[in-house]
Parts: structure tokens; sequence; C-alpha cells
């Protein structure tokens, strides 16, 4: 079902926890905002990977541990403090080498009174962490060189496996440690019918923030049997990512990368993903 084109885009959003301020943001670049809620997130309180992560730092088993997100270092230091172990933690953390992926989990380590060692230049993924680390490990080998060394790895969201083969090519071992992960919003209604009409041609504008909110989109049309539909809408229609890490997670998954907000926020992906359909669609297009 096919709807005549207009200057005001139907732009759907996967965002969950802030969906309303990025449907705000949509209508202030006069376009329809069609929220579709894509991700759940679901604390592991009682992980049992990230209570043996913490008792091993404790005994300082893990010389060198990278953070990949704010939200999953707070989410680590909550396990912790369910535990009873908080300071004893933040003591191990003071002796080992942390390296961190981007500016928010800098921001918990600063409140926790915690000081990182090294990290990632922007755009923040892994592929710029890893080059840190390894310009780092020349100047100061004795310091940031991973050869033989316990390697504890803090993941967000899906793990990164390309990241992870590149460190232990290195010579470290290592320690993956998820403490939160994503799971399909518990309705999932607005997310089936986002799915159906974006297959039927009814949206302008797909916007991503996350690798997570492509794979639950991606299950969502496989449960509804319109994986390959929905494939080729993204072929016809705007696919706008927000950053470097969610364009390589679209690619990963065969998807479109049409217009990747600079810098990475929510503002530029909105504003920049409505200029770009406005800008390449004909006048006289019709979906």
């Amino acid at each position: 079902m096919n709807r005549p084109s207009s200057d005001e885009p139907h732009v759907c959003t996967f965002e969950s926890r802030r969906a309303e301020e990025m449907c705000t943001l949509i209508e202030k670049q006069m376009a329809v905002p069609v929220s579709a809620p894509s991700m759940r997130e679901v604390p592991i309180e009682n992980n049992p990977v990230a209570v043996e992560f913490i008792r091993n730092a404790i005994q300082d088993r893990f010389p060198v541990i990278i953070l990949m997100t704010g939200v999953g270092t707070e989410a680590l230091f909550d396990v912790a403090r369910s535990q009873g172990l908080f300071e004893p933690l933040l003591q191990a953390m003071q002796r080992a080498t942390l390296i961190i992926r981007g500016p928010k989990p800098a921001a918990v380590l600063n409140r926790a009174g915690l000081r990182y060692d090294l990290k990632a230049p922007e755009p923040n993924t892994w592929r710029e962490l890893l080059g840190a680390m390894d310009s780092a490990a020349k100047e100061s080998p004795d310091r940031f060189s991973i050869l033989g060394k316990q390697l504890a790895v803090q993941e967000y969201g899906l793990p990164n496996e390309r990241f992870y083969a590149e460190l232990e090519s290195r010579g470290a071992t290592l320690t993956a440690v998820p403490v939160y992960r994503w799971a399909l919003p518990e309705d999932l209604r607005p997310l089936m019918e986002a799915v159906r009409r974006i297959s039927q041609g009814e949206i302008d504008i797909l916007l991503f923030t996350s690798a997570n909110q492509i794979v639950n989109a991606l299950e969502v049309a496989a449960r509804l049997e319109m994986l390959d539909t929905f494939r080729l809408a993204c072929q016809r229609l705007t696919v706008a990512s927000i950053g470097p890490t969610c364009s390589e997670a679209l690619a990963d998954n065969g998807l479109p990368v049409h217009y990747e907000a600079s810098p990475p926020k929510m503002g530029p992906l909105v504003r920049g993903a409505v200029e770009y359909w406005r800008s390449t669609r004909p006048s006289d297009a019709t979906h």
C-alpha cells in the first residue's frame, strides 16, 4: 500500500527511553513522527558473570579493564553494590589500567572518583579504541601492552566479536562481561505496526540510534514474515544512522546507510535525515 509523497515525510523512530524527545525533534522539522519503541533494557542484577568478574578484579586478576558504555559501567557498579563489593571494586580499578570507549563511561568513573588511563578519540568506535591502544602500547609498552595479559571488556548490547578477535590477536586473554542486555519491548504492537508500514512503503525515513534497534526491528520483521519486503523497502526510503558504530551495525545486517549524523546526536540526526530526504526526493516523486 503506497501513499502519495508530500513535503511532510513520515519518520519512524525506534527510540524507546527517549521516544518522546525524538518525536518532538521530528515535529520541529515539519515531519510526521512514527514512534516504534524497539528495546527494553533488562539489567542483570544477579549476573553471575559480572559478580565473578568483580571478585576476580578485586584479586587483581585483570590488569586491564575496558569500559565500553556509561550505562554498562553504572550497571556494573550496581552489581557490585548489590554484593557489598563496591568499595573493593573501586580500589581494584584504581590499581588497574582503565581504558574507555567514550565520554559517558568517563563521566561515570568521575562520579565514582576514578580516572581513566586511555580514551578512544572521536567518533569513539571500537576501531578508534583499538588504534589508541596500539599507539599507547608503542609509546609505553610496560603500561599499555596487552600481550600475555588478562583483559576484561564490559560489553554493550551485542558482543563485538571483531573487536574481541583483534584484542586476542594482540596476545590478550579476553573475558567479556555483559552487565545488561536489551530485550524486545513488552508491548510489541507499535513496532509490529511500524514494520508493516515500512514494508508497505508508507514510511519515508528510518532513524536508528543503536545496533540493538536494528536487530530487534529485523527480528520483528522476520516474525511477521516480512523480512524480505522490509529489507527491500529500506533500499527505497532514507535510512539514517546516529553515528559510525550504528552505521557499521546497519551494514553488518545488510541494510543501507543513506545519512549519518555528525556530530552523533539526536538533533543532527533528525535534522540531517529530513534535509537529506528533501534534497534527494524528486519533486514529482510518489511512493
